[in-house]
């Protein structure tokens, strides 16, 4: 018997002062779609409604009927192949996930990584649960960090979502295990990232790079290991390990920053612990969080997310 089919549909009745409107119109003011939004529902036969109806956008509304439009997209274009494997999930709605991820798991498929990512998962449990939905991730978190990142279900979810990045809508704050300080309690990093000489993969703090600031605030110090909070200005790849590797104190167990040391942990001990966010249809907030795991609590000599949030 097969999986009853999840369909995300949004429905406005035509409030008065909009009668005479164009359909276009209600889309763009009332339901927030863009025009590439728009575009792509008009090709699907109940992509835009009217009274139950399949309308042009030209179409001129009456107070009191009632538009539907099918945000979901039947149709899957990001190549991505489902696979079967782990996903924690923290938050679901009909327009977005929140996932716990786990250490070591790539985001997206890669050279040598097509079947075991988080986009992989993701589309087996879309399959799996009915969901119709493609892999529309919002941001990304390296391979080695661990904890909360956003996916979107459709198009329109994702766009807003990514708009909402490095606007105070998206809140992000990490949790990292650092070797040697910093010096101070807390405080700023305003230093500009670019490529590092030499280098395809590795960034390095350089005065023509792009603009990147990182607050952060010292938890618990124990011995040469110091848990730092971490809250991003900017989102420049790798910013945290090349910020804190800047201050003199890498990252635990940060091969590309700092000092390899798989015995110690067999990452960069980074956490994505507290996301905030608007709920892209609803505007509604949103915030998550996620206690440190064992792997960097162990280096602190504590229990699993004792350490997480206690010094707020």
């Amino acid at each position: 018997m097969g999986v009853e089919k999840q369909i995300r549909r949004v429905s406005l009745t035509v409030p008065p002062e909009r009668a005479g409107q164009k359909v276009d119109t209600l889309l763009r003011k009332e339901l927030g779609l863009s025009g590439t939004v728009i575009r792509r529902l008009k090709w699907l036969d109940d992509g835009i409604l009217l009274d139950g109806t399949r309308v042009f956008t030209s179409r001129r509304v009456e107070p009191g009927q009632v538009l539907t439009v099918r945000l979901s997209d039947p149709e899957r274009r990001s190549g991505v192949v489902p696979a079967p494997g782990p996903l924690d999930i923290v938050y679901e709605d009909g327009d977005m996930l929140v996932l716990n991820k786990a250490p070591g798991v790539l985001v997206h498929p890669g050279a040598g990584h097509f079947s075991d990512t988080v986009g992989n998962f993701l589309l087996d449990y879309y399959d799996r649960t009915g969901v119709e939905a493609d892999f529309h991730p919002v941001h990304r978190l390296d391979k080695g960090t661990s904890g909360l990142m956003v996916a979107a279900k459709h198009p329109h979810a994702q766009e807003v979502l990514k708009n909402q990045l490095h606007t105070a809508q998206f809140r992000r704050i990490y949790l990292a295990v650092c070797l040697g300080g910093p010096a101070a309690e807390e405080g700023t990093v305003d230093a500009p990232i670019g490529m590092a000489e030499g280098s395809i993969v590795a960034r390095a703090v350089r005065p023509d790079g792009l603009p990147a600031r990182t607050h952060y605030r010292v938890l618990r110090r124990a011995g040469d290991r110091v848990l730092v909070r971490l809250a991003l200005e900017t989102g420049r790849t790798h910013q945290i390990r090349v910020h804190m590797a800047h201050l003199g104190c890498s990252l635990a167990g940060d091969f590309l920053y700092g000092r390899e040391d798989r015995d110690l942990i067999p990452r960069p001990a980074l956490h994505s612990a507290e996301l905030s966010v608007r709920q892209p249809v609803t505007g509604e907030r949103l915030t998550f969080t996620c206690p440190l795991p064992e792997d960097m609590a162990r280096l602190m000599d504590g229990e699993d997310g004792f350490f997480a949030f206690g010094s707020e």
